[in-house]
């Protein structure tokens, strides 16, 4: 049986369990009470408890679906509890009607000739037998009224946990589209001191990236494909102010152009890579951002052949990486991380590898 039947059946087997240890507990009362035979006991308490479970719970949704109708909305119909006010007087009723429609069907189980309850025993008796069902009918209540209420509020503590990680997200996000932006723009200034018209194929480049990612940066996730598309807008930026210092090459296998991430994920990698990585560099170098799968996973590595991990850097040098990586702990908690480390290569630099969990499509 698979875990989501089993899930489903819990409720079931949590009301026969709670149904069973209540008709134990009143058989047993009973037995004790009147001394009689507790088997005989045991056939009357499991009819008078059916029948008060089923009256309880059916005018438990019919007094809440009575009150949806009449447009009254509060805490307690919202879980399927139509109040106290409703449910006491109801279970009281349903205690009487189950004591006395239950003696008489298990008189009927046991083949014990009919005789008026009020004939076969006292007044006292009736009450004291009508006091030992109401007992466990309301524990049993108030058991089921608390277990929606735990359901309400770890259901509440989920929802307002998940609304402060997308506030969180967002904050991330809104942090980190003004630094990419900053940035550019302090090398777009400098530029235009050197190259006006460089500077101004730079600007053109700009408001084309501005563009294409205003979209994509309020959404929650995006194809791969279009995360390559606006690194490469991004590079493009870049190789009009580096020139033929920077040289670039983009790898993303067509199997893997679907595959939904975060938007700017890649951006502040690449960022961090050219800032410090190749711009210090009086002879540039080269840029690689790849993707590939890994198990279950999805790989994406920006390597760059720069001057490597053990140069000095500004105080602002890990920005984007914190960001990518506070971005991945709010998203996929541990299921994703951000690996920064040497390059291992003839040509050195640094490696940044991400990875993170894909829903793959099934052939």
């Amino acid at each position: 049986m698979s875990p989501s039947a089993l899930s489903r059946l819990q409720p079931v087997w949590h009301r026969l369990g709670i149904y069973g240890l209540t008709t134990l507990g009143c058989a047993w009362l009973y037995s004790t009470i009147y001394r009689e035979s507790f088997a005989q006991d045991l056939v009357y308490s499991a009819c008078v408890v059916a029948i008060v479970q089923c009256l309880g719970a059916g005018g438990r949704y019919l007094f809440t679906a009575r009150l949806r109708r009449q447009g009254v909305a509060n805490e307690d119909a919202a879980q399927n509890w139509p109040g106290w006010k409703w449910m006491l007087p109801w279970l009281i009723v349903s205690v009487v009607i189950g004591y006395f429609a239950g003696i008489r069907i298990g008189d009927l189980l046991l083949g014990i000739r009919y005789m008026p309850i009020v004939a076969a025993h006292d007044v006292r008796m009736v009450l004291v037998s009508l006091t030992v069902a109401l007992a466990p009918a309301g524990f049993v209540t108030y058991v089921l009224y608390a277990r929606n209420r735990m359901a309400a509020i770890e259901l509440r503590a989920e929802s307002a946990q998940r609304t402060a990680a997308e506030s969180q997200l967002r904050l991330l996000e809104s942090q980190l589209e003004p630094h990419m932006l900053f940035n550019t723009l302090a090398n777009l200034r400098v530029l235009i001191a050197h190259d006006p018209q460089r500077a101004q194929g730079m600007l053109d480049h700009l408001i084309a990236f501005l563009r294409a990612t205003l979209a994509a940066s309020r959404a929650g996730a995006h194809p791969l494909a279009a995360e390559f598309a606006r690194t490469s807008d991004y590079l493009a930026l870049m190789q009009i102010r580096m020139g033929p210092r920077l040289k670039v090459q983009l790898d993303l296998p067509e199997a893997l152009s679907a595959c939904q991430v975060p938007p700017l994920l890649l951006q502040p990698l690449v960022e961090n890579a050219i800032r410090h990585g190749l711009e210090p560099k009086v002879s540039g170098g080269r840029v690689v951002v790849s993707a590939a799968r890994r198990a279950d996973d999805l790989v994406l590595t920006v390597h760059d052949t720069g001057v490597g991990l053990d140069a000095p850097s500004d105080h602002g040098a890990r920005f984007g990486l914190q960001q990518v990586r506070e971005r991945l702990a709010t998203l996929y908690g541990p299921a994703a991380t951000l690996d920064l480390r040497a390059a291992l290569t003839e040509e050195g630099g640094t490696l940044a590898v991400v990875t993170l969990p894909c829903s793959w499509s099934r052939a």
